[in-house]
């Protein structure tokens, strides 16, 4: 999500922090800044905006000092703006981060109980305190200061440190959130990414979670939080500027299909009560008493987001025990429908600002429903709109197909169910902790799925040429079939249809014939069995099967042509791992044909007109 840069050694540090920022503008940022020693002074220039604006800033404003930090911001605590801008100060400490302070509300109060004033709504700006807190208290060094700071923190962090008493450092750390350290001749850098450096180095070290470094202009140490020195020799990137954006992977669409466990650990993190089993409604607008009063859900929503609604609509369904429906934005915002104030509306927009779904939220509210909304961009139109909003923090996505948001909106959506759930009585604590449990341990199911993408090149291989494709799934398996043949439309170009399987005897049946792929979503669930016996009946008709199914599964091996095969998971986190096979086998079968995977033909990213 956002960018980090910092420069250590004999040259002007800010011209090398601005360009390594510009690398990392493919990230997406809404605010950028710098932070540079001069005159034993750390001097602050940020803006709101791209970074021509942080350049208009600078031209008025140059900084001259060789030790300094740059960051582009992704909103996540606190809306786009100059004092929510990067870098953070407190006292004689400067601080660029990023990923989220999961105790950050705790860690607030107890500074403001001891007097600290916050002058901005970040969860960074605790960072800065709790280091200056600590070199007043006798810290020896920053690098210590970080260290005893670190230790009241709790969540995702990559920072960056500089301080008045150590013009000649740099000091950073992870958990959770890439950093990476560039040794150049004379002058050290660290970065975010890649790209940010590799102008100036091609000798990269590489943090793990639980380490920290001290950077000075000749050199370097590495140890972890709990003090073990670490020793690891830098690794020498050749790789070209666009593929340093790509983070070495072919196409963007590619990358984010991987980025996906990432992207879900960061959508969960602060909002998982395990003890209680259920989710922190601060961000949810959406407490008790409305919940409880909810007679009815209506998830608006187009394309994949409308995908990801009706497998919402299930589990809204089965865990919250209310009626709810799915419904195409484009479709409702014409069809003056009977709203009131009992409905809850759950509008899901990637961008926030897709045109048909913003329509239909104004006509709700107008209707006297409550809203809430899912979405992936910070005060974005339909958030705006919302009473709450349950952000996606998927980061960026550069492919127009999309992977990674529709992942997250998944997790979100799960996430509101069981709240619902939790609020009306209908979801034990007990469930609860299972379902939450099962979301925390997805991220590695998922990445399981992932190092199996050679059964998905496979099927590729053997069907790239093929003309027609027909997705089938039932349950929580018919919206991945729904989402999988789009992805397959898209990027393509090859036409698919995703069907409800017990539809099939209603008419794709007659389809079916020797030259026919038929795509079946068909993990052990509650209606694997009906499943299976679809399949029999496709095979009946020479039809070939490519099945999406549960590790160990000797009947789908059995019947099917080919095999992707998915971790035992729980049902309810089922569609988080089904789906991502069928990702691999669009963009596979995309690039063997030599289409545009990142730009399909015709395809907007965000569609803000009818």
């Amino acid at each position: 999500m956002c960018g980090i840069v910092g420069y250590v050694g004999p040259r002007v540090a800010a011209p090398i922090l601005l360009d390594g920022l510009r690398k990392l503008e493919y990230r997406g940022y809404d605010s950028a800044g710098l932070a540079v020693h001069h005159a034993g002074q750390i001097e602050i220039v940020r803006a709101v905006g791209k970074l021509s604006n942080l350049e208009s800033a600078l031209a008025a404003r140059p900084l001259v000092g060789n030790v300094g930090l740059g960051h582009t911001r992704w909103a996540t605590h606190g809306r786009p703006s100059e004092p929510n801008a990067h870098p953070h100060a407190a006292g004689s400490v400067a601080v660029v981060h990023n990923g989220i302070i999961e105790n950050h509300l705790a860690l607030k109060r107890e500074l403001e109980a001891s007097g600290v004033r916050f002058s901005s709504d970040t969860d960074t700006e605790i960072v800065a305190h709790l280091i200056n807190r600590a070199l007043d208290a006798g810290a020896p060094s920053l690098f210590q200061a970080v260290r005893r700071a670190l230790a009241e923190v709790r969540g995702a962090y990559a920072i960056a440190v500089i301080c008045r008493q150590e013009p000649d450092r740099i000091v950073v750390a992870k958990s959770a959130s890439p950093l990476v350290l560039g040794v150049g001749d004379g002058e050290m850098l660290c970065g975010s990414d890649i790209p940010a450096l590799l102008g100036h180095t091609k000798r990269m070290i590489f943090l793990e979670d639980g380490e920290m470094a001290e950077l000075w202009a000749e050199g370097l140490r590495i140890e972890t939080l709990e003090g073990a020195v670490v020793d690891r020799a830098p690794k020498v990137i050749n790789w070209t500027a666009v593929q340093a954006e790509k983070g070495g992977y072919k196409h963007f669409m590619l990358k984010e299909i991987h980025e996906q466990p990432r992207a879900v650990e960061d959508t969960l993190r602060g909002r998982v009560a395990l003890e209680s089993g259920d989710v922190v409604e601060a961000e949810l607008g959406l407490d008790g008493q409305v919940a409880q009063g909810v007679e009815r859900v209506l998830l608006l929503a187009c394309g994949t987001s409308y995908h990801a609604s009706l497998v919402g609509r299930y589990w809204i369904e089965q865990l919250a025990r209310v009626p709810a429906h799915a419904e195409l934005a484009s479709e409702v915002r014409y069809r003056e429908p009977v709203l009131g104030p009992k409905d809850l509306v759950i509008a899901v927009s990637q961008s926030g600002e897709t045109a048909d779904t913003l329509a239909a939220v104004r006509s709700a509210r107008e209707a006297g429903a409550h809203v809430v909304s899912v979405a992936n961009v910070l005060d974005s139109a339909i958030p705006r709109l919302a009473a709450g909003t349950l952000y996606t923090h998927a980061g960026p996505e550069i492919g127009v197909a999309s992977t990674k948001c529709f992942s997250t909106q998944l997790v979100a959506l799960l996430l509101l169910a069981v709240h619902l759930g939790r609020s009306r009585g209908t979801l034990s604590p007990e469930r609860g902790r299972e379902i939450l449990q099962a979301l925390v341990e997805l991220p590695n199911a998922m990445r399981d799925t992932l190092s199996r993408a050679d059964e998905a090149l496979e099927c590729a291989r053997r069907f790239q040429h093929t003309a027609h494709m027909l997705f089938l799934g039932r349950g929580l398996g018919f919206p991945i079939a729904l989402e999988g043949a789009l992805k397959l439309k898209e990027v393509s170009y090859a036409h698919a249809e995703g069907y409800a399987a017990g539809e099939m005897k209603h008419g794709p049946i007659a389809l079916i014939d020797a030259e026919m792929p038929v795509v079946v979503v068909m993990p052990r669930d509650r209606q694997y069995e009906k499943t299976l016996s679809n399949v029999q009946e496709v095979i009946a008709r020479d039809g070939r099967v490519i099945a999406v199914a549960t590790d160990g599964d000797a009947q789908a091996a059995e019947l099917a042509e080919l095999v992707m095969s998915v971790p035992d998971v729980p049902e309810a986190v089922l569609p988080m791992v089904t789906i991502l096979p069928l990702q691999l086998l669009a963009y596979y079968v995309a690039d063997l044909k030599g289409t545009d995977v990142d730009q399909p033909r015709n395809l907007a990213k965000t569609v803000t007109v009818e």
